[in-house]
């Protein structure tokens, strides 16, 4: 190759930089202090952009994780009681929006099972003469301890195609929940979706029966009250997460409730940073109602 061509230069650096890879990864050297350095090294020379570099450095992080690190804790954890009847767990199934959930007999501690949110379609749509039983459409629950690698977990569900795990301490009592999503996140960080919370999703008040609504906690106070005919202040809060979390005191966990201006709210959905999906109970009067 001539001298003047104009890709001799770029190309010799990239010959270069995949030289020194491939002597990281053959133990020469062999620090990961060394391999992150390398690594900070390609995106300087533009051989790589910056979100590949965070992708890599999150499969170095990931290598390192226990499941414990990533898991969803027992207390945030959506379950159906096995004895539930379809129509009283329908409305969590339909304000939680998750693809799976555990099912439980006794407590969080006793997992019968993962139902698949797809596997009701059958029911919902008359496409079966069978009398729905949760019992019948579960699927086996996969358990793996807090201390599991969370890169060898990724090996499996790849491997044996399953999408949830339930996570148990030394004990054998379940700690928590981990899916196939919350180890991608690690890596190419949050995934969102059609049916994540976020400002441009316009359907932030949804309807579940005469009374009963899902509403998501972006929704500013202005919007809630044209909804709901209410007087709730947007003096000191936006949105009406906001304002609810205020209310408690504290950032509050899945299933708690709290009672404001005659309004029950019940969290359903939340992280370890802030509240993002409410059910909300109204009276069955239709007045407006004012905050306490």
């Amino acid at each position: 190759m001539s001298d003047d061509n104009p890709h001799s230069t770029n190309g010799s650096a990239r010959k270069t930089w995949a030289t020194k890879l491939l002597q990281m990864f053959t133990g020469e050297p062999n620090s990961r202090e060394e391999l992150v350095d390398l690594i900070q090294d390609a995106e300087e020379r533009d051989l790589i952009d910056n979100d590949t570099k965070e992708m890599i450095e999150g499969v170095l992080d990931v290598a390192e994780l226990k499941v414990r690190d990533i898991m969803v804790p027992r207390s945030q954890m959506v379950t159906i009681d096995i004895n539930q009847s379809v129509e009283s767990f329908l409305p969590l199934v339909i304000d939680a929006q998750h693809s799976r959930y555990p099912v439980v007999s006794e407590n969080k501690d006793h997992i019968e099972g993962i139902l698949l949110a797809k596997d009701l379609l059958a029911y919902g749509f008359g496409m079966t003469d069978n009398e729905f039983s949760l019992a019948s459409v579960i699927r086996p629950a996969v358990i793996v301890p807090e201390s599991k690698r969370v890169d060898v977990l990724l090996k499996e569900f790849r491997s044996q195609r399953y999408h949830m795990a339930i996570v148990v301490d030394e004990y054998g009592g379940v700690s928590g929940l981990v899916t196939i999503e919350d180890i991608l996140e690690e890596i190419v960080g949050e995934i969102e979706d059609e049916t994540d919370y976020n400002e441009d999703n316009k359907a932030d008040i949804r309807r579940i029966n005469k009374s009963r609504y899902s509403v998501k906690a972006l929704t500013t106070i202005e919007d809630f009250n044209d909804y709901f005919n209410t007087n709730f202040g947007d003096e000191e809060y936006d949105t009406i997460g906001g304002m609810v979390a205020h209310g408690f005191g504290h950032l509050p966990q899945i299933g708690e409730e709290l009672t404001l201006g005659g309004m029950l709210f019940k969290v359903t959905g939340a992280d370890k940073r802030r509240i993002q999906q409410l059910q909300v109970t109204i009276a069955d009067t239709g007045n407006a109602v004012d905050a306490d």
